[in-house]
């Protein structure tokens, strides 16, 4: 105890670690008790696009002590992030926004039949434990190898594993009973919920899922986060193309499920107007544009989605936009899937610009001039460290 206590003091009278953000963006202040409080100035969390560095504020704290002494040497030596093969870039921008280096040693490899292989490198005995893995393409493997990883940790005696999952596949199956074909069919989200439970997880966070109402099928706490704060700083830095005034712009929703998320960016948009396009789906990745409800003409139209698949109902509402007199429209959506002939579509000039996250990687044969990716990383580091001190979530 008398080494502890000649120990903190010292801590102290290094550089402090000041985890704060600014009150808009609903992040909960975090500073250590036994650090100096942090002054009045806070640290923003900037928008910034995959690979380039946040700019840096004059007077603001930066987050992190010398290289010699990591950020969480003394307060997160209990911590361990694991990435999976998914989206490797993206955990580690998390570790390093939390204070590592980089995310912990794990091994991960594929024998030649096929199956998957997963090996902890270090002692996880009684830490706490975050797996990042989005389980997009390929979904069946990027999701067992979650498994994996999640049964490795178990088994290596982790005191608590959360599974953060930026992008959570088969969502879209969240309906036991088809109410056009009237067939039933398998509810596929709840049994990918079932099997990370039996797996051993404790906690999941998710981000931007595509039905909420799938978070009730985990039987253990889950945390549903959103992109909107990075998305709504993004599209307000752009008020000078739109038009300072609201009336020169409207938010729109792709059809009527998306309503509630396009309502919430439009009341952050300065309470823009907004409109919903009417839309069929006769079949999977395919769907049939119906009506506009809402005014359009002469105005800058913003299209907001969870995703953006093969990019068909989205291209088909952005034609519709411009017929109905839009003088340029934007597309916004959380998971850049890009499948098939999304690339085609939406680099074809329908779009000014396509902002999406960076949820799931995008390899360069996918990108195009209009794309503009976002990275969220400080979302989901914010999360990840309320989870580790078991602060109030907001």
């Amino acid at each position: 105890m008398a080494t502890m206590a000649a120990f903190i003091p010292t801590l102290a009278r290094m550089s402090p670690i000041h985890l704060t953000t600014t009150p808009q963006h609903g992040f909960c202040s975090h500073t250590p008790s036994y650090l100096p409080k942090p002054s009045s100035t806070r640290t923003k969390l900037n928008v910034c696009m995959v690979g380039q560095q946040p700019q840096q504020q004059k007077d603001v704290p930066q987050v992190g002590l010398k290289d010699e002494f990591p950020a969480l040497a003394f307060l997160g030596h209990r911590m361990r992030i694991y990435s999976g093969s998914s989206n490797p870039q993206l955990a580690d921008e998390v570790a390093k926004y939390i204070g590592k280096k980089t995310t912990n040693n794990i091994l991960r490899k594929q024998f030649s039949d096929g199956e998957l292989y997963v090996r902890i490198e270090e002692s996880v005995r009684g830490c706490n434990v975050f797996l990042i893995q989005s389980t997009s393409n390929p979904c069946n493997d990027n999701l067992m190898e979650l498994l994996l990883m999640i049964d490795a940790c178990r088994r290596a005696h982790a005191s608590q594993i959360t599974a953060v999952i930026p992008y959570y596949g088969y969502a879209r199956a969240d309906r036991l009973i088809d109410p056009d074909k009237k067939r039933r069919e398998a509810l596929t989200s709840k049994l990918v919920a079932n099997m990370l439970s039996e797996a051993g997880v404790d906690r999941v966070v998710v981000l931007d899922i595509h039905s909420p109402q799938t978070c009730g099928f985990f039987d253990i706490p889950i945390d549903h986060i959103y992109a909107a704060p990075v998305l709504v700083e993004y599209l307000l830095s752009k008020k000078k193309e739109f038009g300072e005034d609201k009336s020169k712009y409207v938010v729109v929703a792709p059809d009527v499920g998306g309503v509630a998320r396009a309502r919430a960016i439009a009341k952050a948009l300065d309470d823009a107007p907004l409109a919903i396009i009417d839309k069929r789906r006769e079949a999977h990745n395919e769907a049939k544009v119906l009506n506009l409800v809402g005014d359009v003409q002469g105005k800058t139209a913003i299209i907001v989605d969870d995703m953006i698949d093969t990019a068909g109902t989205i291209c088909e509402g952005a034609k519709m936009l411009r017929d109905n007199g839009a003088q340029k429209v934007y597309a916004v959506a959380t998971h850049a899937i890009f499948s098939g002939p999304a690339t085609e579509r939406l680099s074809s000039g329908v779009f000014e610009e396509v902002i999406v996250t960076n949820t799931i990687p995008i390899p360069e044969e996918k990108r195009f001039p209009q794309l503009r990716v976002l990275s969220v990383a400080g979302l989901i580091a914010e999360q990840i460290w309320r989870v580790h001190e078991i602060s109030e979530i907001r």
